[in-house]
Formats: structure tokens, C-alpha cells, sequence
């Protein structure tokens, strides 16, 4: 039987017309990050919740979380709406239009949008006619999007102020790292074709973010579908399968300009943030594996470089796969004012806050630990330069032991509040913390010092994943109606 050959569509930003501004009333989000720094205090969360690779046939559901002090149902899961499918694994998520809409008066935020890594279905919820029981609107199905495009592993997805919405996707059906790119959609969801031009493909993809006064936007590399589907190998990190670039496109043609090698400070470069104000030039990336923190920047010449910002040393352990353990930055963000950076290292078990009012020189100025390998009560012990041994001591919440690692992280709009849930990916999840698979995941919130820096664990917040009606889930992603400091973007 002969290989399928492919013929990509492909379509440009520009071939949706401009909307109609003319109005005085503004459309979705804020007209500044500082703006929507002084919004309304969130009352809901949205969390992508999976039972997919749990062992559970049951479909992944998109929970509702209250997060109103004052509320009875404080610290709950309120909601469900499960998916038409099973075998999704819902990951992360985005928005229909968000505040690089703010100037379209015909624009709301009503859809969130569920990119299923591994089935590489796109949903698409409303949360306009009832917020905290949102419903099920139209799925774009991974057979289309692989015969208009030849894309699959949907991954992050951004809304262009002309009311696209783009989605990166990590290879193509068969889990080839070489068939990723950008999946561009109309505003009613239908598939227009690749954002990229032909031939200006990244090597590999995940996470990307654009800033349009520099005509920029910046992509990552996790590795092959192929690859990460089944669990970490560390030879398949020797074997090329995973990537330490970034991949630099003109803002927004498509057309690839620079190919950033991160080298080995730079290994499994995920979540990438410029900074919110649209002026600047200059932004972050976590490095998983490498543990490091990498700034990129703007320079003279109109070209982009990097340098190692923050570096996590591994920590010397025992009883584990290895006689080293890196941190594995798996997720991080901004505060909307630009003075402070949070990120998880989810073997070690901590998250740090930095002050990085000087991006060139970041302080820490705040760390809380709660969860991790070498945590009090694991076989797993740490081993300090002199030989001897220490394990970290964990909190209980509300009569709980914190189980897994932080992993994905939101911070409120006034930055007071950071909340934390514990899952990667299914099969890493198992790989690593096989208790979170079959206890379930928690959500957390960290009271945040958001003047000189300060992290502290909120003792009356558990929301607790391992007793759902159809027995435990892992949480992942999580989004406030109204956006947040990882969905929004200004122009």
C-alpha cells in the first residue's frame, strides 16, 4: 500500500477581511496589561481534566472550579462537561478571541478552544450563555485537519485580532515531528489551511507567542509525537527526537527567518512568553530538561539571541533512574505588570517567583515547596555535596498529602493568586508519579506577595481530582472567562 501524499493548504492572516472599528464600544479583554491587572477578582476557573491513558473508558471533561471565598461551593469542582469522544487527552487551551481583539466591538469571548493532543480533535466550548456550565458548540475532527493539512497533535492555541484562531501542532498522523506546523481556523472554526509558508516548517513544535509591534512571533520544540506518546526515553533525546530551537517567523507572513539552536543549555524548550508590554523585545522560554530559564532578545541588527537567565542545578539523589535530577521546568508565566516570574520544576517539587523588573537579571524573591521525588516519607532521598541526605518536608491541605509535582500554573490578574495543578501528560504522569494516575490529580492555590515577593500556600484551597463521579482524573490547564496572563496578548 502506497504512503498517503499529502498537498497542505495554506492560507495568510490577511485573507480575513479587518473588522469594522468604527464603534465606540470596545470588543473582548483589556485595552493594557495594566488595565487588566485592575479587572474583577476571579470567581471560576476552567480546568482540562483527562481520563485518557488512566485505564478509565470514559471521556475527558472540561471542569468548572468556584474560586470565590464567599462561595458555599469554595474549592470545588461545580461542573462537568464531558467530551463527545473518548482517547482525547485534552491538554491545553485557548480562546476565540481575546484582547488583541480589544478594538473589534464585533468580537466576543465566548469560545474556549481544546485542542485533544493525542486524538487531534479541536473543540470548540461556548461559556457565553451560562459561564459556569459551559456547553458544547462544534469539533473540528483530526481527519479534516490531516487532509486539508497534513497536521495533527494540536497543541497551543492563540486568537489573531483578525479573528483567527491559530493552533500549533506538533507532526503530522503518523507522529512524525517533520509534518508539524500551525493550523490556522476561521472564526467559525472552519479550517483554512497552514499559517507557515511552504517549506518555512520548525524542526519541532509546541508552544509559541507573537509580538506584532516587533512583526515577531517565536515558537518552540517539545519533540516527535512519535516519541513523547510513549514516555520519556533519554536516548530518544540522543537520537534527535526531541528539540532545543526556536524558531523565528515574520509577523504574520509565515516566512521562517531565524533558527535559534539553544544547544545543550536548551534541551525540550516548552512554554514561551514575550513580555506583556508590546514594546519590548525581549522575553522568556523554559528549558525542561536543562532546568534553565533562557532570555531571548532583540538586537541591534534586527536579529534575535539568548542567553541563560536562571539556572536550576540538579540535584545529586538516590534511589531513583538516575544519580542526578534535573528540576524540569514544565511550565511557567508572567505577572501582567512585567515585574514578576513564576515557574515549577515538577520533579524537584518547588515553585520559585523572581523579580525580573531587570529581565537581564532576575532575583529570586520567593519559593514554596509542595509536592516533588524527594519529598519526606518517598524512597527517593536528595544527597548534599558532603554525602549526607535530606528529603523535603511537604504540607497537608485540608488533611491531604500533596501527591506529584506542580506542573501548570495561573496567575490571577492583580497577581495575588497562583493556582496549581499536579499533571503532565498521561503517560509521563504515570512514568514519574503512577500515585497521581491512581489517586488523582489536586489543584492548589499559592497566596502570592506580589510587592517585594513572597509564596505561601493557601491552607482552606484543595480542590481534589481523585474523588470525581467517574472515579479519578488528572487536571491539567487551567482559564478564567474573562483571560488571564497565558491566553491574552496585546498589539
Amino acid at each position: 500500500m502506497g504512503t498517503e501524499v499529502v498537498t497542505p493548504q495554506h492560507a495568510s492572516i490577511g485573507d480575513t477581511p479587518a473588522p469594522d472599528q468604527s464603534c465606540c464600544k470596545k470588543g473582548p479583554g483589556y485595552a493594557t496589561p495594566l488595565d487588566a491587572m485592575a479587572g474583577p477578582r476571579e470567581s471560576i476557573i476552567y480546568v482540562t481534566c483527562v481520563y485518557t491513558g488512566t485505564g478509565k473508558e470514559k471521556p475527558d471533561f472540561l471542569g468548572t472550579v468556584d474560586v470565590d471565598p464567599t462561595s458555599e461551593t469554595y474549592s470545588q469542582v461545580i461542573h462537568r462537561l464531558p467530551m463527545p469522544n473518548l482517547g482525547d487527552e485534552l491538554h491545553h487551551s485557548g480562546w476565540n478571541a481575546c484582547s488583541s481583539c480589544y478594538n473589534d466591538s464585533k468580537t466576543s469571548r465566548r469560545f474556549l478552544v481544546l485542542p485533544a493532543l493525542v486524538s487531534g480533535r479541536i473543540y470548540a466550548i461556548d461559556t457565553q450563555k451560562n459561564p459556569r456550565a459551559p456547553t458544547f458548540h462544534k469539533s473540528v475532527e483530526p481527519d479534516e485537519i490531516s487532509t486539508k493539512t497534513g497536521l495533527a497533535y494540536p497543541h497551543t492555541a492563540h486568537c489573531l485580532a483578525s479573528g483567527d484562531i491559530m493552533v500549533s501542532c506538533l507532526g503530522d498522523k503518523d507522529g512524525k515531528a517533520e509534518g508539524n506546523g500551525f493550523l490556522l481556523l476561521d472564526s467559525d472554526f472552519n479550517v483554512k489551511g497552514r499559517w507557515e509558508k511552504p517549506g518555512h516548517s520548525p524542526l519541532f513544535g509546541y508552544d509559541y507567542w507573537y509580538q506584532p509591534r516587533h512583526n515577531t512571533m517565536i515558537s518552540t520544540s517539545w519533540g516527535a509525537p512519535a516519541a513523547f506518546t510513549k514516555g520519556f526515553n533519554l536516548q530518544d533525546v540522543s537520537d534527535g527526537l526531541y528539540g532545543r530551537h526556536l524558531h523565528v517567523y515574520n509577523w504574520p507572513h509565515g516566512e521562517l527567518k531565524q533558527t535559534i539552536d539553544l544547544g545543550p543549555d536548551g534541551l525540550l524548550p516548552l512554554e514561551i512568553r514575550f513580555l506583556h508590554d508590546p514594546s519590548k523585545d525581549t522575553g522568556f522560554v523554559g528549558c525542561a530538561l536543562s532546568s534553565n530559564m533562557v532570555r531571548f532578545f532583540k538586537t541591534s541588527d534586527g536579529s534575535w539571541s539568548h542567553e541563560v537567565a536562571i539556572k536550576v542545578k540538579p540535584v545529586k539523589v538516590q534511589n531513583w533512574i538516575l544519580p542526578e535530577m534535573p528540576g524540569l521546568i514544565t511550565d511557567f508565566l508572567i505577572s501582567l505588570d512585567d515585574r514578576f516570574l513564576y515557574f515549577v520544576n515538577w520533579l524537584h517539587g518547588d515553585i520559585r517567583q523572581y523579580n525580573i523588573v531587570d529581565p537581564k537579571n532576575p532575583v529570586l524573591v520567593g519559593q514554596v515547596w509542595v509536592g516533588g521525588l524527594f519529598q519526606k516519607g518517598s524512597a527517593v532521598v536528595a544527597e548534599n555535596e558532603d554525602g549526607t541526605t535530606y528529603q523535603v518536608e511537604i504540607p497537608e491541605i485540608k488533611g491531604h498529602r500533596l501527591i506529584g509535582g506542580p506542573q501548570m500554573i495561573q496567575l490571577s490578574l492583580d497577581g495575588k493568586r497562583l493556582y496549581v495543578t499536579n499533571s503532565l501528560f498521561s503517560k509521563w504522569d504515570k512514568q514519574f508519579y503512577p500515585e497521581v494516575v491512581e489517586k488523582g490529580s489536586h489543584m492548589l492555590q499559592i497566596d502570592v506577595e506580589n510587592e517585594k515577593g513572597g509564596l505561601c500556600v493557601n491552607p482552606n484551597f484543595y480542590v481534589d481530582f481523585g474523588d470525581e463521579p467517574d472515579g479519578a482524573c488528572l487536571a491539567h490547564e487551567m482559564r478564567y472567562p474573562g483571560g488571564d496572563c497565558t491566553s491574552d496578548i496585546w498589539i
